[in-house]
C-alpha cells in the first residue's frame, strides 16, 4: 500500500504553518512535504519535525519573486543563473538540516523567457551539488491550466530534460493531477514512468480536492503503482474542500494508514 505524506502548504491550513506539523501527526501522518519553507527559520521547522517525529520528504527550491513578479521558478530564466545558484544553495541548507532527500526545482514561465537550454545547464550544476548531499533533484510537468506558460507541461518534456542533464540523482516528480489534466492515461503513465519517478503526488481533478471519488480512480491507479514496486512516498498535494481532518475519509480505502 502507498505511503502518504501530507502537503503542509495546502493541507491543515486552518492553523498557522508551524502548527501544521502537529496537526499532520495527530491525523496519523508520519511524513510531510511542503512547497516553500523559506519564510520560516530552518531551526523552527526542525523543532516541529522532531517534536512530532516526522520525516520531511520533499520541498521546492525557492521560486523567485512569486508574489510580485509572478515568477514560477527561475532555473530556466536567462540572466538569472547567479540568483538560481544562490537560491539552490539556500534549499540545500534547509534540506541538510531537515534530512530531506528531495528538492523540486521549478523551471519558470515561457513568457518570462524560460528556455530548456538554461534549465538543463542550471539543473546540471544543481544535481552535482545535490549529489554530494545524497539529495535527489526533481523535475515536474505542470499543467497549463494552473500555471499558464510553465516551461514543462508533459512527461516526455521532463524526461528530455533529465536525459540532457544525465545525472543519476535527477528524477521525475510524477504528479497524477497534472498528468490527468494534460495527458491522462494514468495507468499507462504509472507503468511506464514509476521506475524513473523520485516522487508521486495526488489530487482529484478538476478542483484539486481530496483524492476520493471523482475523475481519477485512485484506488486503481495506486494499486498499479504498488505493482510496479515503487517504494517512494505519495504526496497529498491537494486543496481540502472543507476542514482538512473532516476530509480524510478517503484514507479509509488504505487501511494500513497514511504513513506505514
Amino acid at each position: 500500500m502507498p505511503r502518504f505524506a501530507a502537503n503542509l502548504s495546502l493541507m491543515f491550513t486552518e492553523v498557522p504553518f508551524l502548527e501544521r506539523f502537529g496537526a499532520a501527526a495527530a491525523a496519523g501522518f508520519s511524513a510531510v512535504e511542503f512547497q516553500f519553507p523559506y519564510a520560516y527559520s530552518v531551526e523552527d521547522i526542525v523543532k516541529e519535525v522532531n517534536a512530532h517525529h516526522l520525516q520531511v520528504v520533499l520541498f521546492n527550491a525557492p521560486p523567485g519573486d512569486f508574489a510580485k513578479a509572478g515568477e514560477r521558478g527561475i532555473a530556466a530564466l536567462p540572466g538569472r543563473e547567479r540568483a538560481f545558484e544562490q537560491s539552490f544553495a539556500q534549499a540545500l541548507i534547509y534540506a541538510r538540516a531537515l534530512h530531506c532527500p528531495r528538492i523540486h526545482v521549478m523551471a519558470g514561465l515561457i513568457h518570462q523567457g524560460a528556455t530548456r537550454e538554461v534549465f538543463v545547464r542550471n539543473l546540471k550544476n544543481a544535481t552535482i551539488l545535490a549529489a554530494l548531499e545524497k539529495i535527489t533533484v526533481l523535475v515536474e510537468p505542470i499543467n497549463t491550466r494552473d500555471i499558464p506558460g510553465y516551461l514543462i507541461n508533459r512527461t516526455t518534456e521532463a524526461l528530455a530534460v533529465m536525459t540532457l542533464v544525465a545525472e543519476a540523482n535527477i528524477k521525475l516528480q510524477l504528479d497524477l493531477y497534472h498528468r490527468q489534466i494534460m495527458e491522462g492515461d494514468l495507468t499507462g503513465a504509472v507503468d511506464e514512468f514509476a521506475a524513473v519517478a523520485g516522487h508521486v503526488q495526488i489530487a482529484q481533478p478538476p478542483d484539486r480536492g481530496e483524492p476520493d471519488h471523482g475523475e481519477i480512480n485512485f484506488q486503481h491507479v495506486l494499486a498499479t503503482l504498488d505493482a510496479t514496486g515503487y517504494l517512494g512516498w505519495v504526496g497529498c498535494e491537494y486543496k481540502p474542500r472543507r476542514e482538512t481532518s473532516a476530509g480524510l475519509g478517503w484514507l479509509d480505502a488504505y487501511p494500513q494508514g497514511p504513513g506505514r
